[in-house]
């Protein structure tokens, strides 16, 4: 009896495709997401930027969350504020993101519907040259296959080096409250 070959190739790559749709279903991602900062004084010029462009992944598998945001991407009503905040503050080009690497504590894809529950985020926060370990609660809810993620932490500009000049001192917060919201799909 005459064996048959088999093309290698013709094993490989089905085997491929399966094993990448397998991992692409665990990776939940969002390319505009939004993060805010609000460091605003009672009595003074709103201090705050909204950046809509952050990049945020979820492994479904593990529970490992990431975002990115490019620092140029914030927002400011103020132009001027807007250009202190990279030059002299951020210092924008010298240290042009802000990463986040994390943990979602205890997460089961399963336990997500369209019922809002809250999970720990555990991770460091990059910026300016300097980590900081950031602990908060998220909300997370799937609403029609997408995984939505809202929340929020506080920093302060000294977690990272950042020097407020002392005549401006007074009219930016000590802490500065980040909010989030990321719409991350398969």
């Amino acid at each position: 009896m005459k064996q048959r070959k088999i093309p290698l190739a013709a094993i490989l790559i089905p085997i491929s495709v399966f094993a990448f749709n397998l991992n692409a279903q665990s990776k939940y991602v969002d390319k505009a997401g939004y993060l805010k900062f609000e460091a605003s004084e009672a009595l003074f010029e709103p201090v705050e930027a909204i950046n809509k462009s952050v990049t945020a992944v979820l492994n479904t598998d593990t529970g490992e969350f990431a975002s990115l945001a490019l620092i140029v991407g914030f927002r400011f009503e103020n132009s001027l504020m807007e250009e202190h905040f990279n030059e002299n503050y951020i210092e924008s080009e010298t240290y042009p993101k802000a990463i986040f690497k994390g943990m979602l504590i205890d997460f089961d894809l399963s336990s997500l519907s369209k019922d809002p529950i809250e999970i720990m985020v555990d991770g460091k926060l990059a910026l300016h040259g300097k980590e900081k370990e950031v602990k908060t609660m998220v909300s997370m809810q799937k609403l029609n296959g997408t995984i939505v993620m809202k929340g929020g932490f506080t920093v302060t500009p000294s977690d990272f080096d950042i020097e407020i000049p002392s005549i401006v001192k007074n009219k930016i917060a000590k802490e500065v409250l980040v909010s989030l919201n990321f719409n991350l799909k398969p």
